[in-house]
C-alpha cells in the first residue's frame, strides 16, 4: 500500500538528514533543518504520530538514511504458528524486532524469540524479504524491510518478556487481532503456505 504524502515526507527526511551530516555551511544547515521540520509536520498532519515523538525519533538518526531491517520468526507446532501479545498495543505479532548492530539476521531472530517467548530456536530457512511499502501496514515514519525466517524449537519453555504479555500458537483460520504495524494477515497466511509446502521458493518483494 502506498501513501504518496509519506513517500515525500520520508524523502525530505532522508535528504535533510544526509545534509545535516555532511554540510559545513551554516546557511545550508538552516535549510536542511527547515526541510526536516517540514517532513515532521507532514507526518504529524496525516498520521497519529505526535510532533514530540517524531522529534525524538529523528534526533537519533545520523548519516545517510537507509531502510531499517525488521526480522520476524515463523515457528510452527502442530500446524499452528507462534505469536506473542505486545504490551504496547495489546495485539499479537510474530516474535521479532529490529536487527541489532553486531548480530546476524539468524542471531537476531534467535535472540528475539527467546526474549519474547522463552523458546530456544534454530533458524532453518529464509522465507521472505518484504518491503513494507508494498503491504498494508499503517503509515510509519521510517522505511522498513521485513525479514521472515523459519525456526524450529529446540528447547526452553513459554515465558513472557519485557515487551510481551502473552504467548500462544494459532491456527491459520483462528488468528487473533494482529499488530499490523509489525505483521499483516496476508503475511502470516503466506507463512502458512511455506509450512504446507517446504520446497516453496523464498519471496523477495
Amino acid at each position: 500500500m502506498s501513501y504518496q504524502w509519506l513517500d515525500w515526507a520520508r524523502r525530505l527526511q532522508s535528504i535533510s538528514q544526509a545534509g545535516l551530516t555532511f554540510t559545513k555551511d551554516i546557511y545550508d544547515r538552516e535549510r536542511y533543518e527547515e526541510l526536516q521540520q517540514i517532513s515532521k509536520e507532514i507526518i504529524e498532519s496525516y498520521s497519529e504520530i505526535e510532533m514530540q515523538q517524531l522529534s525524538n525519533l529523528f534526533a537519533y538518526e545520523k548519516g545517510y538514511q537507509t531502510p531499517k531491517l525488521d526480522v520476524r520468526g515463523a515457528v510452527f507446532k502442530e500446524e499452528k504458528i507462534l505469536m506473542v501479545r505486545e504490551k504496547m498495543d495489546d495485539k499479537w505479532s510474530l516474535p521479532g524486532g529490529f536487527c541489532e548492530v553486531g548480530l546476524s539476521p539468524n542471531e537476531n531472530i534467535v535472540k528475539e524469540i527467546w526474549e519474547e517467548s522463552g523458546y530456544h530456536v534454530v533458524p532453518t530457512k529464509l522465507l521472505a524479504l518484504l518491503d513494507m511499502n508494498k503491504h498494508s501496514h499503517p503509515p510509519q515514519p521510517y522505511h522498513y524491510y521485513k525479514l521472515f525466517i523459519r525456526c524450529e524449537i529446540v528447547g526452553g519453555e513459554e515465558s513472557t518478556g519485557i515487551e510481551t504479555k502473552g504467548i500462544d500458537f494459532f491456527a491459520e483460520d483462528q488468528l487473533p487481532v494482529l499488530s499490523v504495524g509489525r505483521n499483516t494477515v496476508d503475511q502470516v497466511k503466506t507463512l502458512f503456505e511455506f509450512s504446507r509446502n517446504p520446497t516453496k521458493q523464498a519471496i523477495v518483494e
